[in-house]
């Protein structure tokens, strides 16, 4: 196990990672357990705030970009908001009429009409598509820049950029994202940051709160993300807040179609328990 100090030039990283001087980070190979356990290769970034250390897991890996896919609608969500294209989070967006489905089957949530609240919880790909249309590309390729959010690349569409492998952004640079987002310091307005923090909520434990959004990018989507052509890219991100400190996360694996997802929670947790944020979990 390694651990030093990690000097942070803040015009080099737009999303100002780190906001102190400088951030221990510790390398934790004793996670590959966790990994293989799950029959999976990724990576994980935890950072805990209170002790200002970052501890990783493939450091290699945690800086290579890959497509948000749903993870993004963090963030769509409160372009959406700035915009105007919702009101509010409760703000309801009709149904198509369009079936989709899920594993062979019709996804109730999603055939219905849906709000960003609603949204956010059954992640609704089409939902999240229109109000991007109604953002429109100026409006969002501004945002991206405000933000300094991944690369930053809008190509292949108003509503496909981050589900077509164009947009990209590492598990590092996800964890210095939501570290803004919590602390109310992104260019976004208050207002729309705080909604995203409501909606952002999945679990409200007695010991805990999570906040937390899963992503997956089937591997038909891949346009070239180096070394990981054969499979999806599973991601969970989000923080923790428990016994007054916050830790901060953000994880990408390997998923194959036939994959079981809920792995890109479990393992997580699994890592989180470790660091002490969340009670222990059952493999």
């Amino acid at each position: 196990m390694r651990s030093w100090l990690y000097f942070v030039p803040a015009l080099l990283l737009p999303l100002a990672a780190f906001q102190a001087q400088a951030t221990t980070i510790k390398e934790r190979p004793e996670w590959a357990a966790i990994f293989d356990d799950a029959k999976t290769r990724g990576t994980i970034v935890v950072y805990d705030e209170q002790a200002d250390r970052m501890d990783v897991f493939d450091a290699a890996r945690a800086k290579q970009r890959y497509s948000p896919a749903s993870t993004f609608k963090l963030f769509n969500a409160m372009v959406a908001l700035d915009t105007g294209a919702v009101t509010d989070e409760f703000d309801v967006i009709p149904w198509d009429g369009k079936v989709r489905m899920m594993g062979g089957a019709p996804k109730v949530e999603w055939n219905r009409p849906n709000s960003l609240a609603s949204g956010m919880r059954y992640s609704t790909v089409w939902f999240f598509q229109e109000v991007a249309r109604r953002a429109g590309e100026p409006r969002m390729h501004d945002w991206l820049h405000r933000v300094g959010y991944g690369n930053e690349t809008l190509e292949g569409g108003i509503d496909q950029f981050w589900l077509n492998d164009t947009l990209r952004i590492s598990a590092e640079e996800q964890v210095a994202f939501l570290r803004r987002l919590a602390d109310g310091k992104l260019p976004f307005s208050e207002r729309a940051q705080e909604a995203v923090r409501r909606i952002s909520i999945t679990e409200s434990q007695p010991e805990y709160v999570l906040h937390a959004k899963t992503g997956w990018l089937p591997e038909a989507a891949q346009n070239g993300s180096k070394g990981h052509k054969a499979d999806g890219i599973g991601w969970y991100v989000g923080w923790v807040e428990a016994k007054g400190r916050r830790w901060f996360f953000a994880a990408n694996m390997d998923l194959k179609p036939s994959s079981d997802g809920t792995q890109r929670v479990l393992i997580t947790k699994r890592v989180l328990a470790a660091e002490g944020a969340i009670p222990p979990v059952q493999p």
